[in-house]
């Protein structure tokens, strides 16, 4: 694809930008210097920021091969498809996601491609997305690749950090919530084994016992592939850590009990706080 999607993107948002001066409608310039000015003054005060939000929209995830982590996200995991876009690439575009990176980069005296920087500007990478519907939250699935290389292949532009721990300042994290009527430590068993079965070795969740090894986690009872908390304000609450097909840093949780409850109360005061302010 040869086109500047940034170009295109931009050329809407200037088109809504018209719109909403009244450009477009009323064929009249919008209102500069003191005009500006005043109108700004009469103009009811905005919202407080958090008023002005929609929830969350979506957790992004950068791959090093799409299409397994696809498979991992819809036919291990449940989610289904929303939409898929590609090969993004030009100057828009590159400067939408990597100026601060470029800037890092240039003030080191590093070449940003050593970093891993891409280079959508000239088309050398281009960037591909996916978009993965589960019942409360959408996940976006990000590939940056060499322009030689098919959309959904299996080579990604830089290679993958190597230490995943969660201790790492920025690092992320993506949280599945697990069904009340669902086992739990049964859960985690079967999503190791259909994982392995489709050949993604990196799906592996930790255990509450010490182990030191991988045959030593395999070894683990069933009773350690999770950790129900039962004392304080998070009784009733289940988790473990696990990582997903491209070594990603993954969190599944169970919310029964009391924390279940202080989890409800505060979704429904958020709900009438948001409809009263409406």
């Amino acid at each position: 694809m040869a086109e500047d999607h940034g170009q295109i993107s931009g050329s809407f948002n200037r088109r809504d930008e018209l719109k909403s001066t009244g450009a477009v409608l009323a064929g009249m310039a919008p209102p500069t210097g003191a005009q500006a000015r005043q109108t700004a003054s009469s103009a009811k005060p905005e919202q407080p920021i958090g008023h002005r939000l929609q929830g969350v929209q979506h957790f992004g995830l950068t791959v090093q091969n799409m299409e397994r982590a696809f498979t991992f996200y819809t036919e291990v995991l449940g989610g289904t498809e929303v939409m898929r876009d590609g090969d993004f690439q030009g100057e828009r575009i590159h400067n939408t996601l990597l100026t601060g990176q470029e800037i890092e980069a240039r003030a080191r005296g590093i070449n940003p491609r050593a970093m891993g920087i891409p280079d959508l500007r000239s088309g050398a990478q281009r960037l591909d997305v996916r978009f993965i519907q589960f019942d409360n939250v959408v996940i976006e699935l990000l590939q940056y690749r060499d322009a030689d290389q098919p959309m959904g292949g299996p080579r990604a532009f830089a290679e993958p950090l190597d230490h995943m721990s969660p201790a790492f300042p920025r690092m992320m994290h993506i949280c599945f919530h697990i069904r009340d009527d669902v086992d739990f430590n049964q859960f985690i068993a079967d999503l190791e084994a259909e994982s392995a079965r489709r050949g993604m070795t990196h799906v592996r969740a930790n255990r509450i016992v010490t182990v030191t090894s991988e045959a030593e986690r395999s070894a683990a009872p069933l009773d350690a592939n999770s950790n129900p908390i039962t004392e304080g304000k998070s009784d009733g609450w289940r988790l473990i850590y696990c990582t997903g097909s491209e070594g990603e840093q993954l969190e599944f949780v169970q919310a029964l009990g009391p924390v279940k409850q202080t989890f409800d109360d505060a979704f429904e005061t958020r709900r009438k706080m948001v409809a009263a302010s409406r």
